[in-house]
């Protein structure tokens, strides 16, 4: 079979059949690219998610690119990832037509009432076991705050508050550490 072709078939297999997310499909990647093809093997692919677990976008499209480009070179790369998207591109665009369709039938929109709930509950959770993880001290109190006030309320883009609190996170390391360094000398 065409290696491109074979790339494709395996990894929209693994985007249409693997559901809860990047997470969940890592086994399947591992079992499908190491064991059943042995296009790698598991130190590869233990590197090739500890390399998409670090860049930016999906954990699942980031693995398939680097598994396409390791197994055929760039065009492995955009087949892989192509496979990997198409399912949920596809499945998304039917509900979407569905919910276009039907979206003044009451059922619908109490189903997405639910859903709303549902959504903002997870995100209370995430929001709850981050403030958790978080260093108990002023500075992380002020920088939350601010983020805060400046995301909602100021209209900033969260890019920019992102790399800004991850700058002043730095400086602030980077400052306490001077400091823990003069007091000891």
């Amino acid at each position: 079979m065409n290696k491109n072709l074979d790339l494709f078939l395996t990894f929209m297999k693994i985007g249409a059949f693997t559901f809860g997310g990047g997470y969940a499909m890592i086994p399947l990647i591992q079992r499908e690219v190491c064991e059943n093809k042995k296009w790698l093997d598991e130190k590869e692919i233990a590197d090739i998610v500890a390399i998409s677990e670090s860049t930016p976008g999906p954990i699942a499209i980031n693995a398939a690119t680097f598994v396409g480009y390791r197994t055929n070179g760039f065009s492995g790369a955009c087949i892989a990832t192509l496979g990997v998207v198409l399912p949920s591109f596809l499945i998304i665009s039917l509900i979407s037509f569905i919910l276009n369709e039907f979206q003044n039938f009451k059922p619908v929109r109490y189903a997405f009432m639910g859903i709303r709930a549902a959504v903002l509950a997870l995100i209370l959770k995430a929001l709850f076991m981050m403030f958790k993880k978080t260093k108990k001290e002023i500075f992380s109190y002020i920088l939350m705050a601010t983020a805060l006030v400046l995301t909602a309320f100021v209209k900033i883009d969260a890019v920019f508050v992102i790399i800004g609190c991850g700058l002043f996170g730095l400086i602030w390391s980077l400052a306490r550490k001077k400091e823990q360094k003069n007091d000891t000398d």
